[in-house]
């Protein structure tokens, strides 16, 4: 164990989670173990090593599925109320384990832990919103046309769901799909990333000691590991009618399309290229604010990261210099202190995409306004610690139009009124989130009209990052178009039915029709 983990409480969080001497990567809340490859899972933080895992084989994933698919007959006859208490337990081992679990998010995969403490919080909020959710479930009645009949819908739960998550929110994204899959009656095979394998583990942990002290049936919380060939074993299973995907928009089109070629469903949330349109008229101090967060919070590393700053001609110098004179505060380092605002990207990889992006924006007639660069010396032995950086550029750029995932903010200006400003915006392929800085009435009903954002996430005076559980997230175009989290989300994870009851003792047919015997 490393300095820094020692230091931060890792090793003592690592034994509250059950991990001091895991290596099963393959679990269905039974303790048996993979005979598949190990994956050693190293902290950005420090590139010391924090545990060690064994990834899923074929012959596992058989035995995974077929226990799930047995599970689901058991589990959706459970009356959905007490499926919602039994989340309702695991929701409050989540709160105990906030601290511990907050660390391991910080730790292996390298966001600050006030963030990773975030996340949990929103695992604790999708089961709360779960919990009453399984008190509800409607459906709708409507009335017939035919006399001394009605007519009503009901939602089924659909079967095993496959949820294949990504490394940048390693148990929250997880949490939203399961915790209303589980009140819903699915059982839930999970991929977590073989980038933060640790983190699955403690989730699938704490979930197999809840749903063992309840008599849940085997399977209806399991765990994969490993790279793209087990999610591809999983997205090609018939036996699996949804999968959940969040990744990259490359990754989601082969799901996609191995999906539909089953007739199967899938809910894809992909990635984004999101901006923030900055008008005359807005409050610069919460524009520099919301600007900053949403494109450094995480090392860029999230779906939601503000890529791009859409500035008008008039207020252009004005906002530029507040940024950057703002990214001079910014103190980058060991996630793990509170003190710093910027961690690690997930791994060297990472690196490579960072400066390629800044080396690409130069070559096209970009103009780097603060420089980045792979941070060295004491602190920064993982390799994967790099500056925020800002680049003038044009929105037709190629590297503009494509997701970096890393620390990079391209700024560039508009004229003319707002809707040269959301023509810019919308000019990507990407559509996940959006958001306009401004405090004009009719500029801001123009950015949430028909004609105005085109994402699924349409924020005005606050940035593009972040996202509250009672409401629906994802996006639009090669975002994915899912929805996950609040609304009426649930309904994806159910089949529904249409039910016609003739409560008469006649058979009359549709248009008339006559049939007599």
């Amino acid at each position: 164990m490393s300095e820094i983990a020692e230091k931060f409480g890792i090793k003592q969080a690592l034994k509250d989670l059950g991990l001091q001497e895991t290596n099963n990567g393959t679990s269905t809340g039974k303790d048996f173990f993979s005979s598949g490859d190990v994956i050693e899972s190293y902290s950005p933080v420090d590139g010391a090593l924090i545990g060690k895992v064994k990834t899923t084989t074929k012959e596992d994933y058989e035995k995974v599925i077929t226990t799930a698919t047995a599970g689901f007959k058991e589990w959706r006859t459970w009356p959905a109320p007490q499926r919602g208490e039994v989340v309702r337990q695991f929701n409050d081992e989540l709160r105990r384990l906030k601290e511990p679990l907050g660390k391991l998010v910080s730790y292996e995969m390298g966001k600050s832990y006030q963030e990773g403490l975030g996340e949990v919080q929103e695992m604790i909020d999708i089961c709360d919103f779960a919990v009453g959710l399984s008190r509800q479930l409607h459906g709708l009645t409507m009335h017939s046309e035919r006399p001394g009949h009605r007519m009503y819908e009901q939602y089924h739960p659909l079967g095993v769901v496959g949820i294949i998550s990504a490394f940048n929110f390693p148990v929250a994204v997880w949490s939203w799909n399961t915790a209303l899959a589980w009140v819903c009656g699915d059982a839930c095979i999970w991929k977590g990333s073989e980038k933060t394998p640790l983190t699955s583990v403690a989730c699938q942990n704490i979930a197999a000691r809840v749903f063992a002290e309840n008599n849940v049936p085997e399977g209806i919380s399991s765990l994969i590991t490993g790279d793209y060939k087990i999610g591809e074993i999983m997205t090609n299973d018939k036996r699996v009618p949804l999968i959940s995907a969040t990744g990259s928009i490359r990754m989601g089109k082969i799901v996609a399309q191995a999906v539909a070629a089953r007739l199967g469903k899938s809910l894809l949330e992909l990635g984004g290229n999101n901006a923030i349109i900055v008008t005359p008229d807005a409050d610069i101090k919460n524009t520099v604010i919301g600007a900053v967060f949403g494109a450094v919070g995480t090392c860029g590393q999230r779906c939601t990261s503000t890529r791009r700053l859409i500035i008008h001609e008039s207020i252009y110098d004005k906002v530029k210099d507040a940024i950057v004179k703002a990214y001079k505060q910014l103190r980058i380092g060991n996630p793990l202190d509170e003190n710093n605002h910027v961690g690690p990207l997930i791994d060297k990889d990472a690196v490579k995409n960072y400066q390629s992006a800044l080396d690409k924006v130069v070559e096209e007639g970009g103009n780097i306004l603060v420089e980045g660069g792979v941070l060295e010396g004491e602190g920064y032995e993982s390799g994967c610690y790099v500056k925020p950086a800002i680049a003038e550029a044009k929105n037709d750029f190629k590297i503009v139009q494509h997701e970096t995932f890393a620390p990079v903010l391209y700024i560039m200006k508009y004229s003319g009124d707002v809707s040269n400003a959301l023509e810019l915006q919308n000019g990507v392929v990407q559509g996940l989130s959006s958001a306009i800085m401004t405090n004009n009435l009719r500029e801001a009903e123009r950015f949430l009209s028909v004609e105005g954002s085109d994402c699924g996430i349409a924020n005005v005076n606050i940035g593009t990052s972040g996202a509250e559980i009672g409401g629906a997230f994802g996006g639009e175009k090669e975002t994915g178009g899912g929805r996950e989290s609040g609304s009426d989300a649930w309904k994806v994870y159910m089949r529904r039915q249409t039910n016609t009851i003739n409560y008469t003792t006649e058979l009359p047919l549709a248009q008339g029709i006559k049939f007599d015997l």
